[in-house]
């Protein structure tokens, strides 16, 4: 029998400086997002930043955290919920971390008598750190725990006409009544050589301004060319004038070169240059949580009106989105009738 798996982020159990840092020790020691050798990675995660970031990180988390938990985690189960009620098998929901395991997803498919399961990461783009670490973990739990079962998963969809129309519905819907001047796509940051590294030509990738656009078998697996790749699409749906939209990049950690430019930066420039009216989309993140509710909503706002901005329009993520559900019930239909084919 058939079943699905959503595997989302994850989220700590609450926003207790504890459960924070136990679910950043987790999140940060996997070596596809902090890909350094393991000893300095130790060192810099348990000997540094779990030392100072789970009590900042928990006040963070408590400012976005509603009364029924994570909102990562309710969305997500959320969305789970209205899938299972359009598709005829069982639909599971995993994080990549945290206690919602994957382990414990792919168990509770196998005891509803699974044996065929479809990975979905619910993540548009292809990224080192959030799709190749989810795939990466189910085929090791395969091997050592469900050896008779049959994995398959989700390519990334960043560029599938369908996922392009139901974003651009839901951008306009929110903007219908907003005056704003500039769009800006963020999307989640990521050190430089995570790019280079998941180049399959180990050639092509140079993060400079035409690799991106330039084709190439190495647009597979590059998450920079998946998210200029949304934008440019996204763009050209919804008409938008050259000039009145960007891209950018958020939440970066350490010293090293992250993906150019910075959200915060930008939102700071677009705000000395005069920009009074602006939105903020974040197409990395199909559910809303903390690098949305509280870095963009809340800090960003926060930075655009020290620079003299007024309006400042925060997008939801795709969440539950009717529209949304829809295409992803529509998508695994296809999968179950006939086979893995995401159009």
């Amino acid at each position: 029998m058939k079943g699905i798996l959503l595997v989302n982020l994850g989220s700590p159990d609450s926003p207790d400086p504890k459960d924070v840092k136990k679910y950043l020790g987790e999140f940060l020691m996997d070596e596809r997002v902090i890909d350094i050798p393991l000893v300095a990675r130790t060192a810099l995660v348990k000997g540094i930043i779990l030392n100072t970031r789970p009590k900042q990180s928990a006040a963070a988390y408590k400012k976005i955290w509603w009364d029924e938990g994570s909102p990562l985690i309710v969305i997500s189960e959320r969305l789970q919920n209205k899938i299972q009620q359009q598709v005829d098998v069982p639909v599971g929901l995993a994080m990549r971390y945290g206690s919602m395991s994957i382990k414990k997803g792919l168990q509770e498919l196998v005891d509803k008598g699974v044996d065929d399961v479809l990975i979905f990461p619910l993540y548009p783009q292809f990224a080192m750190a959030t799709t190749e670490t989810i795939l990466v973990l189910a085929e090791a739990l395969r091997k050592t725990n469900f050896p008779d079962l049959k994995i398959e998963s989700v390519p990334a969809f960043y560029n599938k006409p369908d996922y392009i129309e139901v974003l651009s519905n839901s951008i306009k819907r929110h903007l219908e009544d907003k005056n704003y001047e500039h769009l800006l796509f963020s999307y989640h940051g990521v050190p430089e050589r995570h790019i280079k590294k998941s180049d399959v030509t180990k050639s092509h990738c140079k993060i400079d301004g035409s690799c991106c656009i330039t084709p190439s078998k190495a647009h597979e697996f590059c998450y920079r060319h998946q998210c200029l790749e949304v934008t440019r699409l996204v763009a050209k749906k919804l008409h938008l004038e050259e000039g009145t939209y960007s891209t950018s990049f958020q939440s970066r950690l350490g010293f090293d070169p992250w993906l150019l430019p910075y959200t915060d930066r930008t939102i700071e420039r677009l705000g000395k240059q005069g920009v009074k009216n602006m939105a903020i989309v974040t197409p990395a993140f199909v559910s809303d949580c903390l690098e949305t509710l509280e870095e963009i909503a809340m800090e960003g706002e926060e930075l655009f009106h020290e620079v003299g901005g007024k309006e400042f329009t925060t997008i939801p993520c795709l969440n539950d989105d009717a529209e949304f559900v829809d295409l992803l019930a529509n998508w695994i239909s296809n999968w179950v009738s006939k086979s893995l084919t995401v159009s």
